[in-house]
Parts: structure tokens; sequence; C-alpha cells
């Protein structure tokens, strides 16, 4: 019984430690410029979807986010970089412009700062 015990315990840490330490598979797309202007929808359910967005320097870019998770957390999204802390209420689409006048990596994170994707202009 204690063998079972210690590796269904070593299975236990295992896990927990691959889930928050381990490489996980992002979701990530590249903007399409169509008639000078970029425009991505992000689906807001259980965190960010994709996670990581591609935008092209310079040109005006819009990301359209549509929360259908219940969760208070997910109510927000935060671009502290850019002074964004836009509301997203549930089942709507809102809509945020993104200043690409530089490139580089921005975080977006939730009201909790809890669920985390990331910008990248380029």
């Amino acid at each position: 019984m204690k063998i079972v015990v210690l590796i269904a315990g070593l299975a236990l840490i295992g896990f927990i430690g691959w889930w928050f330490f381990g490489k996980h598979q992002v979701a990530q797309t590249n903007a399409k410029v169509n008639d000078d202007q970029q425009i991505v929808d992000v689906e807001v359910k259980g965190g960010y979807s994709p996670e990581v967005v591609v935008l092209k320097q310079g040109v005006p870019a819009t990301l359209n986010f549509t929360r259908t998770d219940s969760s208070s957390c997910l109510d927000r999204v935060v671009f502290s970089d850019f002074g964004i802390n836009q509301a997203l209420p549930q089942n709507q689409k809102e809509s945020v412009e993104i200043d690409t006048s530089q490139s580089g990596e921005f975080q977006r994170a939730c009201g909790m700062d809890m669920f985390h994707g990331k910008l990248v202009i380029k």
C-alpha cells in the first residue's frame, strides 16, 4: 500500500511540475493586412485564443475580443504598455485599437493578472 501511495504521489508531483513549468503549445496568429488595416478576432474563453498575435509595425490594428467565459477574472483585458484597461462584457465584441508605431513584444493579461497573452509587433 505504501508503494502505491508513493508512486501516486510522485506521479502527481511530476504532473504539477509539467503543468506549471513545461512547454505547452501556444496558439499564434499573424494578422493579415487588408485595406491598410489589421484586424484580429480573439476569443476569450478560459484564456485568450489566439494567445500570441503578431502585427505588422506601422499598420493600424484592431483586436476584437469576444468573451464567452462567465468568469469575472476575464471580464477585462489589460495592455499595461499601452495604458489599456478595457472591459469585456460577456457575449459582446469589444474592439481595442493598438498603436503599432513601436516594434517589440507586449504582454496582455486579464484584470486579475492570471491569464496572459502576447502581442508581437514587427
